[in-house]
């Protein structure tokens, strides 16, 4: 602790450092994370959490952060969710910390930003500790997407129509994805070479038990859907990836929106899916009095606009603001987590920024594992985070693009080698 500490002054004495060698340094005021958790993800209205409320959900994840952290509910000082589906998402926060066992004087809130809300919740929570108005909070992202979508019943208000961009707001995902495949050229093709190799990987990470140390069990109940019988059960698996599944099976699949294109179906989408994911964040000299065992440092995170009617390429955007923020390159980056909202933007990101596919998502994506709108901005931190683990490697990026037209990203020190 008195070398970090002293190592902290000298930093403050010498020119700033940049790059790599800025954001792997260690002092005591770092953002750190201590622990990086998630439920299995289970299919949309068919899985093992089909009949589970959002409530016990939280409920159920934040009883196994303090349970596998073993910290004192009492030094946690605020908790928030990332969530989009639910309006009353800061109720169900608050009750379900108070029934997990954190006392009344910890604070909750919700934030819903798409598909980044569970990196969001992660940013406002590292934020506040960076800046000294709390010492250790939980970001958690969840999302039942079997409880329906998100979808605005009515138009806006015709003064805020008479603005395309602002029109293009409504539309469809599915056909924001099939204008990103017609604008860009991102062939059916390409679109079905890429999903092909998500669920390869992610029936390899598997079958392998990658995602063993990323995932706590979740018991809850499931009805029959043709009796109503009730049946308790234990999840312990991503219900996602398809064992087999080829280039060949999914160029087969019938277009998803065929109103809007051709290109974009249920085999290069991302999948509906339900589940949550939570990190515990504190600061490093927090976590050293505590004996928190310490996984990674929080570095940033940003945010950025594009067209809505191609809200897909929003990490292509993201990802170099991001870096340049650090003075970093994508070749500095070791592992990358970028959300596979459809193959359509997955390849116009690739090709865009020259991403490397070999370090992007390693277990799979949103296409093989599914996409939880609230949970996975704070999944991609426990996949990523684990797959560091595994390779022994230290810096991981996640990114994302967010309905409405944005894009998000993140980035991350691994501390565990």
């Amino acid at each position: 602790m008195a070398t970090e500490r002293l190592n902290s002054i000298l930093n403050h004495l010498t020119p700033n450092k940049s790059g790599l060698s800025a954001i792997t340094q260690k002092n005591p005021d770092d953002v750190v994370i201590t622990l990086a958790i998630r439920t299995p993800l289970c299919k949309g209205f068919k899985g093992g959490l089909k009949d589970t409320q959002l409530d016990y959900l939280v409920f159920s994840l934040l009883k196994d952060v303090i349970q596998r952290s073993n910290i004192d509910p009492q030094m946690v000082e605020d908790i928030c969710l990332g969530n989009v589906n639910d309006g009353k998402a800061a109720y169900t926060i608050r009750a379900a910390a108070l029934a997990a066992g954190f006392p009344n004087v910890s604070a909750a809130s919700s934030v819903n930003r798409f598909c980044s809300s569970g990196l969001k919740a992660t940013q406002d929570i590292a934020n506040q500790i960076s800046l000294g108005h709390i010492e250790c909070g939980i970001a958690i992202g969840a999302e039942m997407m079997s409880a329906g979508g998100d979808r605005i019943p009515q138009p806006f208000h015709e003064d805020i129509l008479k603005s395309q961009d602002a029109a293009d707001c409504m539309q469809p995902m599915g056909q924001t994805s099939e204008n990103v495949g017609k604008d860009f050229d991102i062939s059916r093709e390409s679109q079905d070479r890429f999903a092909a190799e998500s669920y390869q990987r992610a029936e390899r990470a598997q079958k392998a038990g990658w995602f063993d140390d990323e995932i706590v069990p979740i018991t809850t109940k499931v009805k029959h859907p043709k009796s109503g019988e009730e049946k308790e059960v234990t999840l312990t698996k991503d219900e996602g990836p398809r064992w087999g599944t080829t280039y060949e099976s999914l160029s087969k699949v019938r277009p998803a929106f065929p109103d809007y294109g051709d290109r974009s179906t249920g085999g290069n989408s991302s999948q509906v899916t339900d589940g949550a994911a939570a990190v515990l964040l504190m600061k490093r000299s927090t976590a050293l009095k505590l004996n928190q065992p310490i996984l990674a440092k929080y570095v940033g995170a940003t945010v950025t606009g594009v067209a809505p009617r191609i809200m897909g390429i929003g990490p292509s955007l993201a990802i170099p603001k991001l870096l340049g923020k650090y003075n970093l390159t994508l070749d500095e980056i070791d592992i990358i987590e970028l959300n596979e909202a459809f193959a359509s933007m997955a390849v116009y990101c690739i090709n865009t920024l020259g991403i490397d596919h070999g370090k992007m998502n390693v277990r799979g994506g949103a296409i093989a594992l599914g996409h939880p709108l609230g949970a996975t901005g704070t999944r991609q931190i426990c996949t990523g985070l684990s797959e560091c683990r595994r390779q022994k490697k230290k810096v991981l990026l996640t990114s994302m693009c967010i309905g409405t037209g944005q894009g998000m990203a993140g980035l991350f020190v691994n501390e565990v080698l």
